[in-house]
């Protein structure tokens, strides 16, 4: 009866195991494919690009153009391709325990903030450039006189894959003047393609 009553409590718990193991694989599949539809919607996710095509997309570019693309090494699902002052660069972006955030080394990585999707992270990223190249625009040093070789990478201007209808520009438009769309006086049809896409960027 003790050898029973053991044996079925293994039992028990290695099925709890499993439960929770399939509740959080397919909590991570349900929120990459939310990622995955917010990204396809962006207009500046370019999928299966090469690091080579990205640089090439990249090359004539301001500083602070981007894009985001699938990522091409196998523990990395996306990648950000953005031109700095030194150049093209290719920062990955990592997905553990259901949040994204930009790789980086051990020191560093966490310090770095978490976001629930792909695109929350980009649009901070886009809104911390945009505070700081307005207040260090003169007293910045340039990224070729950084001490430590470093290169401060700026996020402010995506390259669509294809010119974005008025549509949606003007949803980015409205999310970048507020973010209480639901008190806006819009018929509801609006008001949900407003809110499907809450990002400014």
């Amino acid at each position: 009866m003790t050898c029973q009553s053991s044996d079925s409590t293994e039992t028990i718990e290695s099925e709890g195991r499993v439960d929770n193991d399939s509740r959080a694989v397919e909590s991570d599949e349900s929120r990459i494919a939310s990622a995955m539809k917010e990204l396809r919607s962006t207009g500046w996710y370019w999928g299966t690009l090469t690091a080579t095509e990205a640089k090439e997309i990249l090359q004539d570019a301001a500083e602070g153009t981007f894009l985001v693309r699938d990522s091409s090494q196998r523990d990395y699902l996306f990648t950000i391709s953005a031109m700095t002052s030194a150049g093209p660069t290719n920062l990955r972006i990592e997905y553990k325990h259901g949040r994204f955030k930009l790789d980086s080394v051990v020191l560093v990585r966490p310090k770095l903030k978490q976001f629930d999707s792909v695109v929350h992270l980009v649009e901070h990223y886009v809104t911390l450039s945009k505070t700081s190249d307005k207040t260090a625009a003169d007293s910045r040093p340039s990224a070729a006189a950084a001490p430590n070789g470093t290169v401060q990478l700026l996020l402010t201007k995506p390259v669509y894959t294809a010119t974005p209808s008025l549509q949606h520009l003007c949803r980015i438009a409205i999310n970048k003047t507020t973010r209480q769309v639901q008190d806006l006086p819009l018929p509801n049809r609006l008001r949900d393609y407003l809110t499907d896409y809450a990002y400014n960027v």
